[in-house]
């Protein structure tokens, strides 16, 4: 009887994450249509620039009159934005495979040259984008919204850790390009990293110093927001998993698993300046997991060392020209400013 009930509320709770979804969607076109009709009205109306403020008045009071919240002239005039914003010709789509080739995005409506569609995301996520600026990267962090299932919080903080531009910084224009229309797809682990990785959300920028245990302890506790910021397909294995070899211990600090690389990924966290023995340890950690913990079927482990300082050129002396299994990242423990990044991104361009 005990699993007849666990089906039973996990049939309820699916069914309820699907009302909520297609609440959130219905909400979406529906302000969507009305953004339509006020710019149509104003169109079709006398062209002064008080008609239509005046026009958004008398609507927000009819509205609110039949007890309809949510209607004031500002809102109304979110939604006039939006329709503007997302009113999109079908010849700026046939190039974009979310848009136009996935069945999980909202079809607004089709008439003669004009194609509009809009991802399933709900309108407080549209409401955050519509404040982005820049186009392409208004629709990068719209389609990754969408495929990554964010939460309002997780765009939020996506957005403020300047995730657009560090994922621009290490990528050609090109590959930026195909990102933004198609989101982040996993080949091998280049399209994964990071740099630098914001760890803000640990609470230790406040301490002058702290100790690898004290930041590995914080990982662990924020270990959601952790795998957040490492990207896709993650899944924790273990903090401080020990193995044995010629009668001596070792411990891997953290141990993850990716499920689109199908491969071990092991982080080593270094609170210092990197070092070549930082660099052959994990080696040897990537060497005896390749060697005794994967299985055939299994990808070649990768390495991650994260480190406050590194030098890049030390980097690339200690490890072979053709190394694909070992990295090292920066990170950060401050969230630096929008205006930061976007300087670092228009140098480097």
């Amino acid at each position: 009887m005990n699993d007849l009930s666990n089906r039973i509320v996990s049939l309820i709770i699916d069914a309820r994450s699907k009302v909520a979804s297609f609440a959130n969607s219905a909400m979406v076109i529906t302000y969507f249509e009305i953004g339509k009709m006020i710019v149509e009205e104003l169109q079709n109306g006398e062209k002064r620039a008080e008609y239509g403020a005046n026009l958004l008045k008398i609507v927000s009071n009819d509205l609110t009159s039949k007890n309809l919240k949510g209607f004031s002239v500002p809102n109304l005039e979110r939604m006039r934005n939006f329709y503007a914003m997302y009113s999109i010709s079908s010849n700026d789509l046939r190039n974009s495979k979310v848009f136009l080739n996935s069945s999980n995005h909202l079809r607004i409506s089709e008439n003669n040259d004009l194609v509009v569609r809009i991802l399933s995301i709900s309108w407080s996520h549209y409401m955050f984008l519509m404040r982005i600026e820049d186009e392409k990267e208004r629709q990068f962090y719209e389609v990754e919204s969408f495929l990554n299932h964010w939460k309002l919080k997780d765009l939020e903080r996506q957005f403020n850790s300047g995730l657009f531009e560090r994922i621009s910084l290490s990528k050609n224009k090109e590959e930026v390009l195909q990102i933004i229309k198609n989101g982040q797809v996993v080949e091998n682990f280049n399209d994964i990293l990071k740099e630098p990785l914001i760890l803000e959300f640990l609470g230790l920028e406040e301490k002058e110093c702290y100790s690898e245990t004290d930041l590995e302890t914080a990982i662990i506790n924020h270990i959601e927001k952790f795998m957040l910021e490492l990207g896709k397909g993650f899944f924790f294995g273990g903090r401080q998993v020990r193995f044995t070899f010629e009668e001596e211990h070792f411990r891997v600090d953290l141990v993850f698993y990716n499920r689109l690389l199908q491969c071990f990924v092991l982080i080593d966290l270094k609170i210092g300046k990197l070092t070549h023995q930082d660099l052959g340890q994990m080696q040897m950690y990537v060497n005896y997991y390749d060697r005794f913990v994967k299985s055939e079927t299994e990808n070649p482990t990768i390495g991650v060392i994260l480190c406050k300082d590194k030098k890049q050129a030390l980097v690339e002396i200690t490890l072979p020209e053709n190394n694909s299994q070992i990295y090292a990242s920066k990170y950060q423990t401050i969230l630096p400013s929008k205006e930061d990044f976007q300087h670092i991104l228009n140098d480097y361009e």
